[in-house]
């Protein structure tokens, strides 16, 4: 490391050591008065304790989740139970995540004895249905999508003493990848940075001013999961490594696990692993013979993965979030994982480090060989950072992207954040855009991880995602990522269709293979099912070709839910693309596909509307249901403070640090 290096890193120690100390109080105070300025950025802020007078400001009661896995295929039932326990109508509005896989097919609203069926509608047009049911007083429910993995159900005129359950279903693909399959279900939407206005990091979005809990107080709402596995062959394993479920079944093919409701489980993902007893992965294809159109579902066998004689030179850099949310568990974890990937280079490596928050530094002009002294300065540089901060994403990837590189090295770029921006889609298009013939990799840290950008960044990037939910995981997952880089398992595929008359597939081209995984295509088709689905490419070890007979498949039961993935995942193809091509046609496929196929999506909603009027006039409250910050993250998370700083800012920003302090301090003494 330089001299100019170790002062900066010196003076960044000092100066977030200071700045740490009033961190709190403007997390506090920003959000309070960010309303009163309109210069100001909305924002996520602490609740305030003391609701008002006669208003339940905590009207979700109870969440029951209820997921049947068979095959490869999890149908999932989430039950919200709402009830006004104060005695003034209200409007309650509640943002929570979904899987990014997620097909949300229906939606239900039951009051009292009355159901009501949801109707998939235009957005807006479903938007302004359910303003005129609120104004009428009637109840009704609207389920927006906010991003594909952000939700938002708004109930409208429920009065004192209501109960109202909304039944919400959707569909989506498990996948092993080393022989393990993994269901998520994520439980609490992280608090996300949003910019001010005028910066590139600002969205034009409500949702994400949403209260927090302050770390202090307990979440209300109870959170219970009943999980069945019907599997075609034993199940050999199944455990949670995020929560204590009761588990029945094991060395059979029918597995029963039980989370009893409990308001702890909701500030984490849901997160359950099980193995099969074969190691193979299953191939082949499942069909669906519809009355106006077909629909299959491939599934491809991976190559082994060959041991590699001569592994061409790599570079890597590390582009590492320090800000505010990141403090504590997510950035130790973080640091844990940095030093095993940078200890463990060869020497014929070179890499770079791009700490961020509010600003960003480098390690290095240039990437620096992976020599001993270079990965010592490198561990002391990484030892260093601290979380504290804004989010400033675009910036730090935009300035990794911009390095120079070597033609005769294989670049990959490896993320490591929670996610917790707001600018996901901004973040998959640069790296679309500019990223050349390299890979990205990217590494969620922490219990509830923005997987949007996570997963997102890792598919623009040609890369593999990876999710490190606790600091024993690090080292795990620092040994996944280095198996995987050392070369993909298959490149240059190819797929062809020799007597199966297909068309509309998803992917349109199947990326490079870096997980032990299989392949997935799916697709409509036309006349009978027959013929091969071919497929080739390279691997380590030479040429690779599989042949699924398609015929095979015929005979087995109608899979309806078939349609509802492929059009799940042609949405998520022309969501990839849309801006980054500017293209408004990709908006008005995407508003078709989901009217066809009663789909949740940017531009469609789920609307149920009760034909009673129960509050004549419609006057009621809203009220917005607090989330509990994610397990593991600090109140440094709400609110922001100066990271990464100039070395001229530092005596500035210390002085600004101690008389907020002091002013704050005062004002509490004096009343």
């Amino acid at each position: 490391m330089s001299p100019a290096i170790e002062r900066t890193v010196a003076l960044r120690r000092a100066a977030t050591a200071a700045l740490a100390t009033f961190a709190l109080w403007i997390a506090c105070g920003t959000a309070a008065s960010a309303e009163s300025r309109p210069e100001h950025t909305l924002s996520p802020y602490f609740v305030v304790s003391a609701a008002e007078p006669g208003v339940d400001a905590l009207p979700l009661k109870s969440t029951v989740v209820d997921v049947r896995i068979s095959g490869v295929i999890a149908d999932v039932r989430v039950r919200q139970r709402y009830r006004n326990e104060g005695t003034h109508a209200l409007e309650a509005r509640y943002v929570f995540p979904a899987s990014t896989r997620a097909a949300v097919s229906a939606l239900t609203m039951r009051i009292g004895d009355r159901v009501v069926q949801a109707e998939i509608r235009e957005k807006q047009a479903a938007r302004r249905d359910y303003e005129g049911a609120k104004r009428e007083g009637r109840s009704a429910s609207l389920l927006e999508q906010q991003r594909p993995s952000v939700f938002q159900m708004s109930i409208a005129n429920l009065m004192p003493g209501d109960d109202i359950e909304v039944d919400l279903r959707y569909s989506e693909l498990v996948i092993p990848t080393d022989g393990t399959y993994r269901f998520v279900f994520p439980t609490v939407v992280g608090p996300r940075y949003n910019g001010a206005p005028g910066r590139e990091s600002h969205q034009s979005e409500t949702w994400i001013a949403q209260p927090t809990l302050r770390t202090s107080v307990a979440p209300k709402a109870t959170l219970a999961m009943t999980l069945a596995i019907d599997a075609p062959m034993t199940v050999q394993a199944l455990a949670s490594p995020s929560h204590p479920f009761a588990i029945d079944g094991i060395g059979s093919p029918r597995v029963r696990a039980t989370l009893d409701a409990d308001a702890a489980h909701g500030d984490r993902d849901i997160v359950l692993d099980y193995r099969l007893a074969g190691r193979e992965i299953a191939s082949g294809v499942l069909l669906h013979e519809g009355p106006e159109e077909n629909f299959f579902l491939a599934m491809i066998e991976p190559p082994a993965r060959a041991p590699t004689a001569a592994i061409v030179p790599r570079e890597y850099v590390f582009i590492l979030d320090v800000s505010g949310s990141m403090h504590g568990f997510p950035l130790d974890t973080a640091k844990r994982l940095l030093r095993g990937l940078v200890g463990n280079l060869r020497s014929s490596d070179t890499f770079n480090i791009i700490p961020f928050s509010g600003g960003h530094s480098l390690l290095a002009p240039r990437s620096l060989p992976a020599t001993r002294e270079n990965v010592e300065a490198a561990q002391r540089f990484i030892a260093g950072q601290r979380g504290s901060g804004s989010t400033e994403l675009l910036a730090a990837l935009r300035a990794a992207l911009a390095l120079p590189s070597d033609p005769d090295r294989a670049r990959s770029f490896v993320v490591i954040t929670d996610g917790y921006v707001s600018i996901e889609k901004e973040a998959m298009d640069l790296v679309r855009a500019r990223l050349g013939d390299a890979n990205v990799f990217a590494f969620g840290i922490g219990s509830s991880v923005n997987r949007f950008l996570i997963e997102g960044l890792a598919r623009a990037g040609r890369g593999e995602p990876f999710i490190v939910l606790s600091p024993q995981q690090a080292a795990i997952e620092a040994d996944r990522f280095r198996s995987y880089i050392e070369a993909p398992l298959l490149t240059r595929i190819r797929v062809e269709f020799k007597g199966f008359d297909a068309y509309d597939l998803d992917p349109p081209q199947l990326p490079d293979l870096f997980a032990q995984r299989p392949l997935v295509l799916s697709g409509k088709f036309r006349g009978a099912p027959q013929g091969t689905i071919e497929v080739s490419g390279t691997t380590a070890a030479g040429s690779y070709h599989r042949s699924i007979d398609v015929a095979a498949a015929r005979g087995g039961p109608p899979r309806p839910v078939l349609a509802t993935l492929w059009a799940r995942g042609r949405i998520a193809t022309l969501s990839d693309d849309q801006k980054l091509s500017n293209d408004s046609k990709a908006a008005q496929d995407i508003t078709a596909l989901g009217l066809k196929y009663s789909l949740l999506t940017d531009y469609t909603s789920f609307i149920a509307i009760d034909r009673v009027v129960r509050n004549a006039g419609g006057e009621q409250r809203s009220v917005d249901q607090p989330l509990p910050l994610p397990a593991g993250v600090t109140e440094l998370a709400v609110g922001e403070v100066p990271s990464t700083p100039e070395p001229e800012f530092v005596s500035m920003a210390l002085a600004a640090g101690g008389l907020l302090w002091w002013k704050r301090r005062r004002e509490r003494r004096h009343g």
